[in-house]
């Protein structure tokens, strides 16, 4: 995949695509044939202050470390992001979900994983 901005994580999605954190402040989606999707700013209109670690849970909704921001967001598929985490992190970077509903943060501002337990209702 050409032309990406200083691509940083990476994660794949249910159908066969990927998302990708890039340097420049986006998170891009990209389908199974590797074509751009969306990027979760314009999809959103979310500002992303330098988004880091990246992955998808169990319901498809992605889920995005903001290193500068100190926070971690979700991204439905359908609806406004959510923000699960937006105390107790210095400098989250990597990002793992299970399907039990657990969020793992590598926390490198603190050299430690912090486990949190998130549960998202639909409207």
């Amino acid at each position: 995949v050409p032309d990406l901005q200083g691509p940083r994580y990476v994660s794949p999605v249910p159908n066969g695509g990927f998302v990708v954190s890039e340097e420049c402040g986006d998170v891009s989606v990209f389908t199974s044939s590797r074509k751009l999707l969306c990027s979760l700013s314009s999809k959103y209109g979310h500002r992303f202050g330098n988004p880091a670690g990246v992955c998808v849970d169990v319901d498809g909704s992605i889920l995005v470390a903001d290193e500068q921001r100190r926070t971690v967001h979700l991204f439905p598929e359908h609806g406004a992001p959510v923000c699960l985490v937006s105390a107790g992190l210095r400098r989250p970077a990597g990002l793992a979900c299970s399907s039990f509903g657990h969020l793992f943060v590598a926390d490198a501002g603190e050299n430690c994983v912090k486990v949190f337990k998130y549960c998202v209702r639909s409207r």
